[in-house]
């Protein structure tokens, strides 16, 4: 890892770690772990969005964003919902030829 500051996506746990996605510029450029302990206690779930502060290769700092994990979430979910409605068929509309 890079020093310097990430936006980062909890991506999963296993046991008692923390798989985090690190991202630079909403494009992500490495994966680490930290004890689930080590994250903030509002940030322990997956898809919480933190900012994570790295110098000499070691955590100086985590920061849990909330406003940007719930915008994360619903643009997820809108995302989600557009790709579960059922694209309209041709009897769907009504032919304005066959209306009298």
């Amino acid at each position: 890892m890079i020093d310097g500051t990430y936006t980062a996506v909890v991506d999963r746990f296993e046991d008692n770690l923390a798989v985090v996605l690190l991202e630079n510029d909403g494009e992500t450029v490495d994966e680490t772990v930290f004890d689930r302990e080590r994250l903030p206690e509002d940030g322990r779930h997956a898809g919480a969005v933190l900012t994570v502060e790295l110098e000499d290769e070691d955590v100086v700092d985590i920061i849990y964003e909330e406003r940007e994990t719930v915008d994360r979430s619903e643009q997820a979910q809108q995302r989600f919902d557009e790709l579960s409605q059922r694209p309209p068929t041709a009897g769907d509309t009504e032919d304005e030829s066959d209306t009298s």
